[in-house]
């Protein structure tokens, strides 16, 4: 991508009548430019996942079992208790009222009906 655009503007600035110097001080200003916004999607990309390692550390709030982490979802799974707790911007929701249920009361529907 940046390389795209700093050929594009290179190519651009090549055509302009502007001095030597002046084509260094725009390209140099527009590459920082791009760098930084580069930097800041990546950082904004960090912020939001889930640091894994935190796996070891966390258990539900309910069942005090350890959770699994769902990247499909992005959410926290309790198997035993069939509930899922969201992630957002990187951050787990734990409140219980926060979470949703997942399959495991399906499971519970169909024994009930048989």
């Amino acid at each position: 991508m940046l390389n795209r655009a700093r050929c594009r503007l290179t190519w651009t600035l090549r055509r302009t009548r502007a001095p030597l110097s002046a084509i260094a001080r725009r390209c140099h200003r527009t590459m920082r430019s791009l760098s930084l916004a580069v930097q800041s999607k990546r950082a904004k990309e960090r912020s939001r996942t889930f640091d894994q390692a935190l796996l070891e550390l966390l258990v539900g709030p309910l069942s005090k079992k350890p959770l699994r982490y769902e990247a499909s979802t992005n959410e926290l799974i309790n198997e035993e208790l069939g509930i899922a707790y969201p992630i957002i911007d990187g951050i787990p929701n734990m409140i219980p009222q926060a979470a949703r249920t997942t399959h495991q009361n399906k499971k519970q529907e169909e024994t009930e009906q048989h």
